[in-house]
């Protein structure tokens, strides 16, 4: 679909050295202005996304924002990348209890706008856990700190659930998976949509 202002342009992969037009400072300035708080609930999921991104090989292209998907593999598999941690970026009485939200959504389209009903838009999901629960050793960029567990988008969409307790999660799942496994796992449970 070409509009009036042109066609979308794909975006590339920046470096951060980019220089701010008559701000004198640089791209690499804002982004840790702004993502610095790795405990920040809007934060934290684009790093898990990015880390299963890395993992299967398909960090080479900027994440996508509207996409009705968080990760597309190099083989074409599609995954929805969901994540939690026990620490916030507020103080907190006790550690969060995890659940993982938005499983079923509404895509959209430039065409049709929002779907109707939400659906499972995935092959595969893939749930994080950033696992400290003391902030005096929360480091986020320590992959030691992070559980996964894969699903394929049927047993999630069996479920009929918008959001899923991390217990349920490790019941369905079996046993966590390493960063270092997690590529190897993501191919043996996802299987494409036919």
């Amino acid at each position: 679909m070409t509009t009036t202002w042109g066609p979308l342009p794909q975006a590339a992969i920046l470096s951060g050295d980019e220089p701010i037009d008559g701000a004198d400072a640089r791209l690499g300035d804002f982004w840790a202005w702004a993502y610095s708080d790795l405990r920040a609930n809007t934060v934290r999921p684009m790093l898990a996304e990015y880390l299963v991104a890395r993992a299967v090989g398909a960090d080479r292209r900027p994440r996508v924002e509207w996409d009705s998907h968080d990760v597309l593999t190099p083989e074409g598999l599609r995954l929805e990348v969901k994540s939690g941690a026990y620490l916030q970026a507020w103080e907190q009485a006790r550690l969060s209890s995890i659940t993982f939200g938005g499983l079923r959504a509404r895509t959209w389209s430039a065409t049709d706008g929002y779907s109707e009903a939400g659906s499972y838009n995935a092959d595969g999901y893939v749930f994080a856990v950033q696992t400290a629960t003391e902030h005096a050793a929360y480091d986020a960029l320590d992959l030691d700190q992070w559980s996964f567990w894969v699903l394929p988008a049927a047993r999630v969409a069996a479920t009929g659930q918008r959001s899923i307790r991390l217990s349920v999660v490790e019941e369905m799942a079996g046993p966590l998976v390493r960063y270092a496994d997690l590529a190897q796992r993501i191919r043996e449970v996802v299987v494409p949509a036919a």
